[in-house]
């Protein structure tokens, strides 16, 4: 467990494609010099499950040349030249923990959950077209979603859950074609929830914690206030159901008396067949009534 500042001095290393520091002791703000590099070449930037803070080092966003075009990508594994260091990696892709024992070198991807991040997500993360994964998730992240991310054509994994982010869900996020995954939940967005392509393939749960947001597909319909609770008058509702019920604690009350005097009656003289079966008639005569009416 690494306890320190980030070691903004690996930047300058000129072939450097993998930096993953995630799970460590890793604090305070990322900061950059201006006579330093800022991992031009970087394909995999993994701080997660550290105690950063401040913004998000927009001036790196700016600077991840590796991460911003697919035309110079040449097909192959990260390391694969090298014979005696085999290049491998764990990632967070998709909502699961994956470890990739090779990496494809047009594989890109940014995790920096689980910090302490704040302020907003910066529009220039749009320049990094080639991303595939995407996770700012579990920070304390403020602001809009910037629509921006409409550029990252690539993408296929987008978790921004557990934040503070405000205002609608951009609709350009639509046109993001190979999105499989997306959790934009426990947030404070609010809105219409935007319709087409992958976002139809989205459930409740990528949404969830949103009060605001609206349309499919959680309950919540756009548009529309929700119905006054019906008051019923209570004579309506039992004359609905056809039971006055005066008359069935009339019934009850007779076959009350009745029952204690047969009782009586009963006790003292032995059962007569005649009164025995006069009960039985009577309470068949109350029963089937209750019956009829429930």
């Amino acid at each position: 467990k690494i306890n320190d500042i980030f070691p903004h001095w690996l930047g300058n290393l000129p072939r450097l494609q993998v930096l993953a520091l995630r799970s460590n002791y890793f604090h305070s703000q990322i900061t950059h010099f201006e006579n330093e590099s800022h991992f031009s070449t970087l394909r995999i930037l993994d701080l997660s499950h550290n105690k950063f803070s401040g913004f998000l080092p927009t001036t790196y966003f700016t600077s991840f040349q590796g991460m911003m075009s697919l035309a110079d990508v040449q097909m192959g594994y990260i390391g694969a030249e090298d014979t005696y260091y085999r290049v491998s990696v764990a990632v967070t892709m998709k909502g699961v923990d994956i470890e990739l024992e090779k990496i494809l070198t047009v594989f890109a991807a940014i995790d920096m959950s689980s910090n302490k991040f704040e302020g907003t997500i910066p529009e220039t993360v749009g320049n990094l077209i080639s991303l595939q994964v995407l996770n700012f998730s579990h920070n304390h992240l403020a602001g809009h979603i910037p629509s921006s991310l409409r550029n990252l054509e690539a993408l296929e994994s987008l978790d921004l859950s557990c934040n503070k982010l405000v205002g609608e869900i951009p609709s350009e996020l639509t046109g993001l074609n190979f999105l499989e995954v997306l959790n934009l939940s426990e947030n404070q967005l609010v809105g219409l929830i935007p319709q087409g392509k992958q976002f139809n393939t989205f459930l409740n749960n990528s949404y969830a914690g949103n009060i605001g947001l609206c349309g499919f597909p959680v309950s919540k319909s756009c548009g529309r206030s929700e119905p006054p609770p019906a008051i019923f008058d209570e004579e309506e509702v039992d004359s609905a159901f056809g039971l006055d019920w005066k008359f069935v604690m009339m019934d009850y009350g007779c076959g009350m008396v009745f029952g204690f005097s047969a009782g009586y009656i009963m006790m003292t003289i032995r059962k007569p067949k005649w009164l025995v079966g006069m009960v039985q008639r009577v309470g068949n005569k109350i029963l089937k009534r209750f019956k009829k009416y429930r």
